[in-house]
């Protein structure tokens, strides 16, 4: 037995539009509203059509020119200050606050093929070669990876001189302002800086960080056969990082055509878990990953260099992922005793897609369905 078995097109749609509309504000004049808007740029998305490509396929949607021209009137500000609010306006009413969450930060790289000038050099980031070029505009996620409450937090573009404390600090206001409480933070690799630890340390921050294998000190403590604790200080430029080491150790049982075992290394603060504990929570921040895919799926196309648009384009995207977890534990809950079982299977991402589709279809009116019947 579920907790609602009835859900329709509309309510799809609904939940993904009515965040836009209440937290971002254009004024339009004449006969064209916001909700026409919204409307338009959500059927980019699950089309993956661009704001020229968009009026081939429909009849009721603003030219290209009306589209750039009213969602210019947005600032790359009052995106940054809205972003979580528009995409945890709908999820928020499932959660339960101030419990404690286990968090994952992560980046996320679009590849970008234009020309750097005035109007985004503040936001192109130059990385490894990737999709033939190695320009990018870059966002800094937060994200839960609880089982059945893994949603986009909040979304940041990532800017060039910009500190990575920086992106945390803001983060862990975020999380106050929800009212959620850290149970653990897992960030990657790319974060193994005693600047970082030192900053965990001072906010006291549960955290879960890979140990990079850089010096020999540290190639030394991941050498053993049998889970451990241990030490390391890191020298940084603004003092040494006293860190705490957990080590899991693993049997390769012939993966990949090797034998023996690896150690697993993991700096950890504020947690006294079992080595395998830690291993296991931080292998849950891959989840991530699976948003980052879903969020291509509906992301509208664009050319464009103006760093707005597609900050813009890229909160729609992650809100339509997030839309669909919350319908999920709305809808596909079975009400029993016990843990929380959701029926994924009944309810999949392409079928999300297809409900809001099938609505957008229906406002923007297909024009080769209106052809072939005149």
């Amino acid at each position: 037995m579920f907790s609602r078995l009835q859900l329709t097109p509309y309510e799809c749609t609904k939940n993904a539009l009515q965040p836009l509309l209440d937290n971002i504000h254009i004024p339009i004049n004449g006969s064209l509203t916001c909700k026409d808007l919204f409307h338009t740029v959500l059927g980019m998305a699950v089309d993956k059509k661009s704001a020229h490509s968009i009026n081939k396929q429909y009849l009721e949607t603003p030219c290209e020119t009306s589209i750039r021209y009213h969602l210019k009137k947005m600032s790359m500000d009052q995106l940054i200050e809205s972003n979580a609010k528009i995409l945890m306006q709908t999820a928020l009413g499932t959660l339960n606050q101030n419990q404690k969450y286990d968090f994952a930060i992560d980046y996320t790289n679009d590849p970008y093929y234009g020309k750097r000038d005035k109007e985004n050099k503040k936001y192109l980031i130059r990385g490894q070669a990737k999709k033939s070029t190695n320009t990018f505009y870059s966002y800094v996620s937060l994200y839960i990876i609880n089982k059945n409450k893994r949603f986009t937090i909040s979304v940041l573009p990532v800017e060039n001189g910009k500190l990575k404390t920086d992106y945390i600090n803001c983060f862990i206001k975020r999380i106050d302002e929800l009212n959620f409480k850290v149970n653990v933070l897992c960030l990657d690799r790319e974060f193994y800086s005693s600047k970082v630890f030192a900053f965990l340390q001072e906010k006291e921050i549960p955290h879960i960080i890979p140990v990079v294998k850089r010096g020999r000190k540290i190639k030394t403590v991941l050498m053993g056969r049998k889970k451990r604790y241990d030490t390391y200080v890191m020298k940084g430029a603004e003092g040494n990082v006293k860190l705490d080491v957990v080590i899991d150790v693993k049997y390769k049982k012939g993966n990949r055509g090797e034998t023996g075992c690896e150690n697993f290394g993991f700096v950890v603060y504020g947690t006294d878990w079992d080595p395998r504990k830690v291993s296991t929570t931080y292998r849950k921040r891959f989840a991530i990953e699976a948003s980052y895919r879903m969020r291509n799926i509906v992301k509208p196309k664009t050319s464009s260099k103006n760093p707005m648009f597609r900050y813009f384009y890229t909160l729609v995207s992650f809100l339509l992922k997030n839309t669909w977890v919350t319908l999920q534990r709305r809808h596909f809950t079975r009400v029993k005793r016990g843990p929380q079982v959701i029926e994924y299977d009944m309810f999949r991402f392409d079928m999300f897609i297809h409900f809001v589709m099938e609505w957008v279809r229906k406002k923007l009116r297909v024009r080769l369905t209106i052809e072939c019947c005149s």
